[in-house]
């Protein structure tokens, strides 16, 4: 990741933004599983690298909504590339029936877990 321009973290960052499926950054802290303060930290860092835009929506102060720039969608897509390669890498010598079955037991995982127990 470091290679193409990114973490870990900016990568889960910017799809997390350009799913566009979260809308707030407080369902976004929730969907990634950490506090709303460390997306802040990550969405400041990332808005300092022209990555992120950031408003707020009118006639409400408290809700924050964010999308990527230009340069953001650059940078999704070269991290885009690093992470299918690794996730190509993690499967060799999985069936798809093994895949499908890991998928499952950590969607388990993940549901036993609540938010802020981990």
């Amino acid at each position: 990741m470091a290679q193409a321009g990114g973490s870990a973290s900016t990568w889960q960052v910017l799809l997390i933004v350009r799913s566009g499926q979260w809308g707030t950054q407080a369902r976004m802290a929730q969907a990634m599983g950490v506090t709303g303060a460390t997306l802040t930290h990550h969405l400041n860092a990332l808005e300092t690298q022209g990555l992120v835009r950031r408003w707020r929506e009118p006639g409400d102060r408290r809700t924050q909504r964010a999308e990527l720039t230009d340069a953001g969608e650059d940078a999704f897509r070269r991290l885009r590339d690093v992470a299918r390669r690794h996730d190509a890498r993690l499967r060799v010598g999985l069936s798809d029936d093994e895949v499908a079955t890991l998928a499952d037991l950590l969607d388990r995982l993940q549901a036993a877990v609540a938010p802020g127990d981990a």
